[in-house]
């Protein structure tokens, strides 16, 4: 399609604004395509302005926009915008720069090490498809849904989160990062302090901030939080609500130690506090992961966790279900917020995802996912260690997709070289040898104790990429070191 699109935008020059082109069989003979092809090549050159469609008469070449009147200006936005700003508040700007990092797709040719999805050729594309064609034509499929979901897609996703969580404390919404909005804005109101993993991920940090909370970090290591810290932090910032990911944390891919689990919850209670579980990898384990922990809601009788679990790191980025669950009176306030903000999740979406997660291909997907990501995982680590000794892997995940490292510091020849400014001139170089990799700074709420980068292997095609792209990102690692800036 993109391919006769481009060959008609060359050959629109030969008509007059308004005179028709040739008839759609006539393109379909001429370029020897089909129909389907015909009409979608017409419909971008539609949507681009430069054709008009009428129906039963045919394409026609469009005529000149008309000459835009002068620029406005737009200064006293400045003003509006920030009108709601006082001292005691936080402002309600917004950056979406961590999130935009993981989301924005590369040049050609540019190696893929900040993806924040799978690669095509890991996703379950045809299962999707017959699972959305299933979908379609079941009755009532494009009726309109349940507010909280179907009963069925519920009960499921309260099956997996286990415990006593039943399908009624369970709301189904798009995606984890409107399940994340919807759960934060729930549970403290504009001003107050959230408390933060450190590091933590960029996309819930965008959405606190936007939402006029003021994150407060709470530093991580190897076995997740630190129930000590977490519970001065309470103590000193008065907080209600503490948001983390025990499970392949993003981005340090730590697991929450089984002695802190119930500790973390106990604090929680006793500041009278609720925490957001956002459990967004439990179904990218790696195949040498052995027996997970059981997501930190099933074992909160008193409705302390609210949990968030999403289909879509596991599916698709455009597969966007995922589930809210919470237990008590909140979660009468969680439901209110989403349906004032989005009403429902599209019901044949949430029919495909039934028909997906209940066919034989959706446990098949996930064992063929484990075990490419530990490949994967095993290929990215063993070339880091060949080629960049220097940069620093202090923890080896069994889940998730991605690997964490710290740049040098300290002393010697290369970690003054990593010194200030060091990881952003890294990124650069990186870039410019050919890799997109994704700088550590976004992933604090705070001053980072040094440099880091996130290395993403599954948005890669494959073990050979990964080689090829560490091999680059040594490359611009020279290349920076040469120049002094690292």
């Amino acid at each position: 399609m993109d391919d006769l699109a481009e060959r008609l935008r060359r050959e629109l020059d030969r008509y007059s604004p308004g005179e028709k082109l040739p008839s759609s069989r006539a393109l379909v003979e001429r370029f020897r395509v089909s129909p389907v092809t015909v009409s979608r090549a017409l419909g971008q050159l539609a949507a681009e302005g430069l054709v008009v469609t009428r129906p039963g008469a045919g394409a026609f070449r469009a005529r000149p926009r008309a000459e835009t009147g002068a620029v406005g200006d737009t200064s006293w936005q400045e003003v509006a915008l920030s009108a709601g700003d006082t001292a005691d508040l936080v402002p309600r700007s917004v950056d979406a720069s961590g999130v935009l990092v993981s989301l924005a797709a590369p040049a050609p040719g540019v190696i893929e090490f900040n993806g924040g999805y799978l690669h095509p050729s890991l996703q379950p594309e045809r299962a999707m498809a017959a699972a959305l064609s299933r979908a379609g034509r079941r009755p009532g499929a494009w009726g309109r849904p349940p507010m909280e979901g179907l009963p069925e897609l519920r009960e499921w996703f309260a099956r997996s989160i286990g415990g006593a969580v039943t399908a009624a404390e369970v709301l189904i919404t798009s995606g984890g990062q409107s399940a994340l909005t919807t759960a934060l804005r729930a549970l403290a109101p504009p001003g107050a302090p959230v408390l933060v993993e450190s590091p933590t991920y960029p996309g819930m940090l965008a959405i606190a901030r936007a939402a006029g909370l003021r994150p407060v970090p709470v530093p991580v290591d190897a076995d997740g939080v630190r129930p000590a810290l977490l519970a001065d932090a309470f103590r000193a910032t008065g907080a209600r609500l503490f948001v983390c990911q025990p499970l392949f944390q993003n981005p340090t891919g730590a697991v929450l130690a089984p002695e802190r689990r119930g500790e973390v919850l106990r604090i929680a209670r006793e500041a009278g506090a609720f925490v957001v579980e956002d459990d967004f990898v439990r179904r990218l384990v790696h195949e040498d992961a052995g027996p997970l922990p059981r997501p930190l809601a099933a074992d909160d009788p008193d409705g302390v966790v609210v949990h968030v679990g999403s289909l879509t790191k596991a599916t698709s980025p455009s597969f966007r279900v995922s589930a809210l669950a919470a237990h008590g009176p909140v979660l009468e306030r969680l439901r209110a917020i989403q349906v004032v903000d989005t009403f429902f999740v599209p019901r044949p979406l949430q029919e495909a995802a039934l028909e997906l997660v209940g066919s034989p291909a959706w446990p098949r997907h996930l064992r063929a996912v484990s075990a490419e990501l530990k490949a994967r995982r095993d290929a990215m680590t063993a070339a880091l260690r060949l080629d960049l000794p220097e940069l620093a892997l202090p923890h080896i995940p069994s889940g998730g997709y991605h690997l964490w490292l710290r740049l040098p510091d300290g002393t010697g020849d290369t970690s003054q070289a990593f010194g200030s400014g060091g990881e952003s001139a890294l990124v650069a170089a990186a870039l410019r040898a050919g890799v997109a990799i994704t700088p550590g700074r976004p992933y604090f709420s705070a001053e980072p104790p040094a440099g880091h980068i996130r290395l993403s292997f599954a948005a890669v095609a494959g073990p050979q990429e990964i080689a090829e792209g560490v091999r680059r990102l040594r490359a611009g690692c020279d290349a920076v070191l040469q120049s002094g800036r690292l």
